[in-house]
């Protein structure tokens, strides 16, 4: 199966975390408050893997997992629950469960079972990066090159431009992608419970403590460990970082013994971190243990010729997963797409076309139906010094100067009509007669 990640849970908070956390790992997920809805919509979108609670009101958790099973044999399901007894979990397996997981389970813990999922499942890898302009091509070959070496890279840019994304393709890329890739959201992390996290505890290493749990380090072993928001990890806890990244090993809280660790670093940030060091909140040394290798994934107002290419993907990426019967842009609404500066970026484009494939009522999206939020707040002038208006008129005389002039062809491939061309084009030649005269 090639479908999307299904996740069912009664508890809004608990499926929101369980989503975003397979979300992290590259794969498509839906979710489904109930049993009920999660077969329906197991069947109608032939889902890859299945994670579930155990105990839900209605169809329970070991009825579903019946259910899946009688349709789908092979699907893994995933099982997790805050009441399981040995008997419970027995009955499980016996049912079919590839895991079960008793609550609260740690990040390293469900990141550990989505390592093992993903290896027998090759459909939960990202799919690959889209994208059609030299900006990204020049990023992709970089990350292919640092892909080939256990090199630290450092990712930095804007929020929304696909940095985790590149993480990903970088572990997919290396000799390292049929190991783990564990992604940590730093600034989720309780500053109590951080180490803990990373690193790992000993039993009764603090309150609570009932047993030996591994970090994410451990469970990122042979694989990679991406680091999100880096900046956001509490300076007492750099320096045992710092440490760990130096020696290759971690010691566990409650412990006085290294354990050593073979782990591809990434660390992700939308801040500047050398004004972040200036200003006393990121240690220097971190920072130049960091910055072996440094990539900036460019901004979507930096690589216009994207936005046709990325909306078309998301519009059908999102048409399957809500069952719309959406198929396209009227040239209206994706006038209106390429118009727009994208401060958000990438993130920014996929929420609108998302909202857009719902609101649609009929089989195209028209520009009623693609709300962008005011740009009143967005500088004129964008990267370089060009404004929208000049990037614009970059991005169309670059796709007819790849179609050999052939408005036709460069229309569709930026899903307008060649009127719309014709009609740029002409205020592009005024223009330039104006500045002349």
């Amino acid at each position: 199966m090639t479908g999307p990640i299904l996740v069912v849970d009664d508890e809004p908070l608990v499926r929101k975390m369980l989503a975003r956390a397979v979300e992290r790992t590259g794969a498509e997920v839906v979710t489904a408050a109930d049993g009920e809805e999660g077969l329906t919509k197991f069947q109608k979108l032939d889902s890859a893997v299945v994670f579930t609670d155990l105990r839900m009101p209605g169809m329970d958790g070991m009825a579903f997992l019946r259910s899946i099973k009688a349709l789908a044999p092979d699907t893994p399901v995933v099982m997790f629950s805050a009441y399981t007894s040995d008997e419970m979990v027995a009955a499980a397996r016996e049912a079919g469960a590839a895991h079960v997981l008793r609550k609260p389970f740690t990040h390293a813990e469900l990141q550990q079972v989505l390592a093992i999922v993903r290896q027998s499942h090759p459909e939960m890898v990202a799919p690959p990066l889209v994208s059609a302009t030299p900006q990204m091509d020049e990023i992709l070959t970089l990350a292919r090159r640092v892909a080939r070496t256990d090199a630290t890279v450092l990712i930095h840019g804007e929020t929304g431009t696909g940095k985790e994304l590149l993480a990903r393709f970088i572990h997919r890329e290396s000799a390292r992608a049929s190991r783990p890739f564990v992604a940590v959201n730093c600034a989720a992390l309780p500053e109590s419970l951080a180490e803990s996290e990373l690193f790992g505890h000993e039993k009764g290493a603090f309150t609570g403590a009932v047993g030996r749990r591994v970090g994410c380090f451990e469970a990122a072993a042979g694989g990679t460990l991406l680091l999100d928001e880096i900046t956001e990890i509490p300076l007492g806890l750099q320096a045992k970082l710092l440490r760990s990244l130096q020696e290759g090993e971690v010691v566990r809280v409650g412990s006085s013994r290294p354990v050593s660790v073979d782990v591809r670093i990434i660390a992700v940030t939308n801040r500047d971190l050398r004004a972040e060091v200036a200003q006393g909140r990121f240690r220097q040394d971190l920072f130049y243990r960091l910055n072996v290798v440094a990539i900036r994934p460019p901004a979507l107002r930096e690589r216009v010729g994207d936005i046709a290419v990325l909306a078309r993907h998301f519009l059908l990426k999102y048409a399957a997963m809500h069952l719309s019967r959406v198929q396209g842009f009227t040239p209206a609404a994706m006038e209106t797409l390429l118009a727009h500066p994208w401060p958000g970026n990438v993130r920014e484009l996929e929420n609108t076309v998302q909202r857009a494939v719902i609101l649609c009522p009929g089989t195209e999206v028209d520009a009623p139906d693609v709300q962008v939020e005011s740009a009143d707040f967005v500088e004129p002038v964008m990267t370089g010094g060009r404004t929208m208006t000049e990037l614009q008129r970059d991005v169309i005389l670059t796709t007819l100067d790849r179609m050999n002039g052939n408005r036709t062809h460069a229309a569709r491939e930026l899903g307008v009509t060649a009127r719309t061309i014709r009609n740029h084009l002409r205020k592009y030649r005024l223009a330039a007669a104006a500045s002349q005269a």
